[in-house]
């Protein structure tokens, strides 16, 4: 090794020692009579001094280095001097008397520092990772990757699970996004798909007999993209045999146990509290609530049938909802200006047609330009069901239930962070079940699986495949963390005349069935065991227990929100031969196809 230690590892009880320590200038100080540097690496930083004692020689090549010159010195471990010993470092108490220095490596001007403290957008960020990724912070998100990544594998190793690669190259198969394609060079025409998810395997290994399965699992989606979501990601694929819904959660509240404690120090109660999808969207209007905090959405249709106020009854007439929030003590925060881009925030967004308020001042009072349109009495029956106080501000919209949820949640969520309704430090875990088995693509005329087209149906809901669908509720469970989906999984079909049902419901005949599903199909004919799993998302995990807002700032190489690597400058065009050994041809988007 070039080094004997790194440069966060000496301390005061290696003074006297002659160490040979290699890394990045953090940054240098000269002070006339010498230089200091504060030499870098992964495991931190150490104060090296260049004196008139290094020798002329050594004092000449130390003036040559610059911030990010790679360098190697040989020196003694000394004690800093009386006051000027640095507290925040974990080396500060000593520092590198040089004796020799070999500049391993210079540095050209940087577009910017690791370090600094403006960072640069992000696309210069991405398009320089490796600086990037030499930064304090993504350092440390990266060991945070590393850690929880071994913790999931020591977990799952301990409950007996074994580690089972599965392929990337895979079928393409309907599972809800679209596929990224890989053309085959033997086999022309036809193309293999890279893994939406191992599902299908997972599966087929649970019905050949290995009844623990776990997967550290890559997976691919081309889709769009937004701040959690990327066209490649991790999940830790989990399956099992022989369980019901319940042994899938509990064996994940231990995993949330022990990575709550190892990384947090946090003690978490278990089973971790679990909430309905029906009973999400009613309280919260969204199928993975932040319950960090109360801001429950509040229903008061009926009222709204009594008011004098059009909107408002024309709604409630319609069978469509009244529905509201509540900010406590919040009326004086957020004046008519703010009030008016709260409600373009809901339409614009979310597609509500406006935005409702009242101010409740002192008396009980409720004032709002529409406060007219009310009598007192109906007023103090609003306030009664918001359970109001002197300086709230109430908010509410009227619209079909689904807008209602959509916008609500998001001025909920928009409004909790606004008034520091929680520490942005804690942590919360739930689990949101009984998802619909399907939602309804009006465009298309058909339905789509909720979660994929293998989640079984609860029990007592297997006869509505036949009479009504759209109450078939599955058996499906997320993993929600401070109102982000961080796992979702479902107890799949080991029937195979159920499975022929739900793809007939997803409008898939039994010949197309049989051409993309028959090894499933087939498989579930030969002793298939009752299953089901989960996959947990690597990325959204370290993103959420790291504190970051954006899960590319988590990843060591990712994509932007167009899927481009501005690093490597991926995606980009192949030779002629390549394409010709593929018998494929690029065509204009304007071209006519035939």
């Amino acid at each position: 090794m070039l080094r004997t230690h790194t440069c966060g590892q000496l301390r005061a009880e290696n003074v006297g020692e002659k160490v040979t320590l290699c890394g990045w200038v953090d940054s240098y100080r000269d002070h006339g009579g010498g230089l200091f540097v504060d030499l870098r690496d992964r495991y931190g930083k150490t104060q090296v001094v260049f004196s008139p004692e290094s020798g002329a020689e050594v004092q000449g090549q130390s003036r040559a280095i610059r911030n990010e010159d790679v360098i190697k010195v040989i020196g003694r471990i000394d004690l800093r001097p009386e006051g000027t010993v640095n507290s925040k470092l974990p080396t500060g108490e000593i520092e590198i008397r040089v004796e020799s220095i070999e500049i391993l490596n210079k540095c050209k001007t940087p577009p910017f520092f690791p370090n600094q403290q403006d960072q640069p957008n992000e696309d210069l960020r991405l398009a320089n990772r490796f600086l990037d990724l030499r930064g304090n912070k993504m350092q440390e998100t990266l060991v945070l990757r590393s850690r929880i990544i071994k913790l999931m594998r020591d977990y799952f190793e301990k409950h007996d699970f074994i580690d089972v690669e599965t392929p990337i190259l895979g079928r393409s198969t309907p599972e809800g996004a679209r596929d990224y394609l890989v053309p085959s060079r033997v086999h022309h025409g036809t193309f293999y798909a890279l893994p939406q998810s191992p599902q299908l395997y997972k599966q087929i290994m649970m019905i050949a007999g290995y009844d623990r399965y776990v997967q550290v699992a890559r997976c691919f989606r081309d889709e769009d993209l937004r701040a959690d979501r990327q066209p490649e990601f991790t999940q830790l694929d989990m399956e099992m045999s022989f369980v019901e819904m319940d042994d899938i959660i509990g064996m994940i509240d231990g995993l949330v146990e022990i990575s709550a404690k190892e990384i947090h120090g946090q003690e978490v109660k278990l089973p971790l509290p679990r909430m309905t999808y029906a009973e999400a969207l009613e309280r919260f209007g969204h199928d993975a609530p932040d319950l960090r905090f109360g801001m429950e959405l509040i229903d008061c249709t009926d009222l709204a049938a009594e008011a004098e106020f059009r909107v408002f009854k024309s709604v409630a007439d319609a069978g469509n909802k009244v529905r509201g929030i509540i900010a406590k003590g919040a009326a004086s925060k957020y004046s008519r200006r703010l009030i008016d881009n709260m409600t373009k925030f809901v339409q614009e967004d979310f597609g509500a047609k406006g935005l409702a308020w009242f101010k409740v001042e002192e008396g009980m009072k409720l004032s709002s330009p529409i406060a007219k349109n009310f009598s007192d009495e109906l007023l103090a029956k609003f306030a009664e069901r918001f359970d109001a106080e002197p300086g709230d501000l109430i908010l509410m919209v009227a619209d079909k239930y689904e807008v209602t949820c959509k916008a609500l949640y998001a001025l909920r969520k928009k409004l909790g962070a606004e008034l520091e309704l929680y520490d942005p430090k804690e942590m919360h875990y739930s689990w949101i079940t009984e998802f619909p088995m399907f939602d309804y693509d009006e465009d298309e005329d058909r339905w789509n699986a909720m979660h994929h087209p293998f989640t079984a149906p609860l029990p007592e809901d297997i006869e509505k495949l036949d009479t009504a669908p759209h109450e078939c509720r599955a058996i499906a469970y997320d993993l929600v963390i401070n109102g982000s989906e961080a796992g979702g999984g479902t107890i799949r079909i080991h029937d195979s005349e159920v499975q022929e049902k739900v793809f007939g419901l997803l409008g898939m005949e039994k010949e197309e069935a049989q051409e993309k599903f028959g090894f499933l199909l087939d498989a579930l004919q030969y002793g298939a065991p009752p299953h089901g799993g989960i996959a947990l998302g690597i990325d959204r995990w370290v993103m959420l227990f790291g504190g970051l807002d954006n899960i590319r700032d988590c990843i060591a190489f990712p994509k932007t929100q167009k899927a481009a690597d501005l690093m490597t400058k991926a995606p980009g065009s192949v030779d002629r031969k390549q394409l010709e050994e593929l018998a494929l041809k690029v065509m204009r988007l304007d071209e006519k196809r035939v």
